[in-house]
């Protein structure tokens, strides 16, 4: 079906005014049928009485088009498009539909509870979305007040955007909500919930809130109800008092859903949020934090986003730059969560600096994105990571009340309408009293990424005779910017990770070509590690010196400062990235460093990148055994001295599992039976997953200990479904590929997690053949997916560990072709640059 372009929705923005939508939902058969009945009436005006142009809409059927009284042949919809002719001032649409439930987590999804058979459903509608669930002009700048009825079974609980205005019981057994008007929202921001849910209410400010899960996890909603409502009210009262303007809608409810396609979507009124959010086992500290930082996140939102809407997908970053950014402070600044912006280094920045040097970079505010196809591309570190991380050095520049005092400017003058990037640089502008036009032009309109090194030059007495900060970028992305950064130095003998000094350096490369000298440094002494980017103000790669290098081993478990050490890990990773630091020297450096790390966000993000890539990627096949088996090792030595029960412990849990070699199968399985299982470990539903995952990757466990667990824990169908991909036999895994391409039956999900669990770096003689098929096959499945599906499916299917030049080859040969669908040829894009990486690193000594 034909993408929106973004000269379509110029053309009909220019030509229409939306002035209401009333959208009535029958899911009275939601239980067993796949389909329910969409009515919508929509009353628009029209600037050019007697023009043309076309509604959207995704239906199995349309019974009824009625366009200011005068019957349209429904036969007209080519596509998604119905056209709408001899238009008037103001017109009036009422279009009945049938709708399709979907499996894809786009639409109105259905969901059958593996547990009790009861049955969910949820309205998703991103981008273009929400034209599977009712008749409308789906983009983001046409917005209006919309008034939702549902019909559904009586025994359904049903919340939407709005409160519910009343409940009406029928004698046929189902029960009509109807829901009080929005103010003026977008399309994809529209949502609804129905089903037996079980629900929390409390009330903050004035404000009703709620929370809503399935009810087989009543137990674990209620357990972490408190602390949830708890952080929302203090999110409420922070937000308030740093935009000085109230939330804008009626009521807050947060829903936990079935089979969400993200961590959390910002429907006004109505958050929705995967249930992995929704704890029902151990969780470590690290874990918490984040689902905090994302409450945070989808809670600024109601101002950056929907309150505030952009006018077009080119300006994404209106929305998810400000919200990621938000979403860590206040979560720093309000919650126990006091280092969050560690996490925020390690965690999202790492994202961030990966998406902005593959191939597929963008700015963070690119100009014309074309369409919606090519804007959901761009959901990415770069979105959401980067431009976080830009704002938070505009700040350093411009003050946080100059920011402030913008961004509530900017709320006043655009409340519940839509903006630009131009008129929020007018804003911040007005309030800094200077032009930020150029620093936008370098810091959001052009791509990727700078690096800083250290130039160090010391005099006779071993003292800094001078120290420079030297600039670079890429030769295709040749922009140096200006940059407010701190320069930290840190260790003496006694004191080897204590910072001494730290002086703030201003970059500005029109001035000093990108050589920036620090002349405070200027004979001092010089510590045991010279830190550029201290404090992690700026959005940069940072090298270390070679002398820093060299005792790094003995200095990252040494480090006082927690940011510090996440920056120090960030700067190794991308120097392992870019080939200029070995593999194995990695895995060394997380041997050293990570048995003391306190932090559990940088413990686990380092071991993720030394098992993901350093151990199991970038290493020759020969060396990985031994790569794994020292991480194993150091996640073994980090368990045996974590306090029982703490998340260090789980987080050293888990990991020795994914590391775990065929010497450690003997104490999985155990722990699995529970034997031999650390004092404070809890071997729960989650816990026996990954430890069943790894014994099955590893050949020591099968479909029996699969199905075994199955039965005794209903709800994962995903990790199980995951396990049986990770089977070792010709069978598991041609059963698996077949649910990755073909199996359109079951839900989307069930297809990404055998993708997750199909490709292992010990299992690479049995998959060698589903290099090829991967290549030959996912433009099928590209063909047959909705794009979310196809990115998320294509990206994990992609053959990782096969690093070798007939798999870049292989790829060259798919991307090649002019037939490609858009969203696989940027997955393989990308997962083929990580590829190169993976085979320059291998040369690394």
């Amino acid at each position: 079906m034909p993408s929106l372009t973004r000269h379509e929705a110029a053309v009909r923005a220019d030509r229409l005014r939306v002035e209401a939508y009333r959208v009535e939902l029958d899911l009275a058969a939601g239980r067993d049928a796949d389909h329910f009945t969409s009515t919508t009436t929509v009353r628009f005006a029209c600037t050019r009485p007697g023009a043309t142009t076309f509604v959207e809409l995704r239906p199995v059927s349309v019974s009824r088009v009625v366009l200011n009284g005068r019957t349209l042949d429904p036969g007209t919809l080519i596509g998604n498009r119905l056209p709408l002719d001899d238009l008037r001032a103001d017109n009036e649409l009422v279009v009945r539909a049938t709708m399709a439930f979907s499996s894809t987590g786009e639409g109105v999804h259905r969901f059958t509870d593996p547990d009790d058979g009861e049955v969910y459903v949820h309205c998703h509608a991103p981008l273009d979305s929400a034209q599977r669930v009712f008749a409308c002009f789906d983009q983001p700048d046409l917005k209006a007040p919309l008034t939702l009825t549902l019909t559904t079974p009586a025994d359904w609980t049903a919340r939407a955007n709005a409160a519910v205005d009343s409940t009406v019981d029928t004698a046929d057994g189902t029960r009509r909500w109807e829901f009080g008007a929005t103010p003026p929202i977008s399309t994809y921001h529209f949502t609804f919930v129905a089903g037996p849910w079980h629900v929390r209410r409390a009330e903050h400010d004035g404000i009703p809130l709620g929370l809503l899960c399935r009810r087989s996890l009543a137990a674990d909603l209620d357990r972490d109800a408190d602390e949830l409502f708890a952080v929302t009210g203090a999110f409420l009262d922070r937000y308030h008092e740093l935009f000085a303007s109230r939330y804008p809608f009626a009521k807050y409810d947060q829903a936990f859903v079935p089979e969400l396609n993200s961590g959390a979507v910002e429907n006004p009124g109505c958050v929705t949020f995967t249930e992995d959010l929704l704890f029902r086992s151990a969780v470590t500290d690290a874990d918490r934090e984040l689902r905090t930082v994302i409450v945070a996140h989808e809670m600024a939102h109601m101002w950056f986003g929907d309150l505030v809407t952009m006018r077009w997908w080119d300006d994404i970053w209106l929305s998810e730059s400000f919200a990621e950014y938000m979403g860590w402070r206040v979560t720093a600044e309000v919650t126990a969560y006091r280092d969050a912006w560690t996490s925020f280094t390690i965690r999202r920045k790492s994202w961030g600096y990966v998406t902005d040097q593959g191939p597929s970079t963008h700015p963070v505010a690119p100009e014309g994105v074309p369409d919606t196809a090519h804007a959901l591309l761009n959901f990415d570190g770069i979105s959401y990571a980067k431009g976080a991380a830009a704002l938070r050095q505009l700040i350093a520049h411009l003050g946080d009340d100059t920011f402030l005092a913008g961004v509530r400017a900017y709320f006043t003058a655009h409340a519940f309408a839509n903006a630009t990037l131009d008129d929020l640089l007018a804003a911040l502008g007005a309030a800094a009293g200077r032009d930020l036009t150029g620093w936008a032009r370098l810091w959001l309109r052009r791509a990727q990424v700078n690096t800083l090194r250290p130039e160090v030059a010391l005099d006779a007495d071993g003292r800094y005779r001078s120290v420079t900060v030297v600039q670079t970028a890429s030769p295709e992305h040749p922009t140096l910017r200006p940059h407010r950064l701190a320069v930290g130095v840190y260790g003496t003998g006694d004191a080897p990770g204590t910072l001494l000094r730290r002086y703030t350096v201003d970059l500005d490369p029109t001035a000093d070509g990108g050589r920036t000298p620090v002349p405070g440094l200027a004979g001092t002494e010089p510590g045991r590690l010279l830190l550029l980017n201290d404090g992690d103000l700026t959005y940069t790669k940072v090298r270390l010196d070679p002398a820093d290098l060299d005792r790094l081993d003995t200095l990252l478990g040494a480090l006082d400062d927690p940011l510090a050490r996440a920056v120090v890990w960030t700067a190794a990773i991308d120097a392992a990235r870019d080939a200029e630091l070995s593999p194995a020297r990695f895995v060394a450096l997380a041997a050293a460093g990570l048995p003391t790390e306190t932090v559990t966000s940088v413990f686990e993000e380092v071991l993720r990148f030394a098992r993901d890539f350093a151990a199991t990627r970038y290493l020759p096949e020969p060396a990985q055994p031994a790569a794994l088996a020292t991480l194993a090792a150091t996640c073994l030595e980090t368990l045996d001295h974590a306090a029982p029960g703490s998340g260090r412990q789980l987080a050293a849990a888990r990991w020795l599992a994914a590391c775990a070699g065929p010497t450690d199968t003997g104490r999985l399985a155990g722990w699995l039976a529970g034997d031999g299982v650390p004092e404070g470990l809890a071997v729960d539903a989650d816990l026996r997953w990954t430890l069943l995952y790894r014994l099955v990757a590893l050949g020591a466990a099968g479909e029996t200990e699969i199905a075994d667990e199955v039965r005794r824990d209903p709800q994962g169908i995903e990790p199980a479904a995951r396990c049986r991909a990770a089977v070792a036999t010709e069978q598991a895994k041609e059963r698996a590929w077949a649910a990755i391409r073909d199996d359109d039956t079951r839900s989307a999900h069930l297809a990404l997690a055998a993708a997750q669990g199909f490709w292992h770096p010990g299992q690479a003689g049995l998959t060698a053949p589903y290099v090829d098929r991967y290549f030959a096959d996912l433009p099928t499945l590209a063909g047959r997916r909705t794009p979310t599906a196809t990115a998320r499916i294509a990206a994990t299917a992609y053959p990782r560990y096969a690093v070798s030049a007939r798999t870049e080859e292989a790829a060259g040969t798919l991307l090649g072709r002019a037939d490609v669908d858009p969203v696989l040829r940027r997955v393989v894009l990308d997962a083929t640059d990580e590829l190169r990486r993976a085979r320059a690193a291998r040369t690394a000594t």
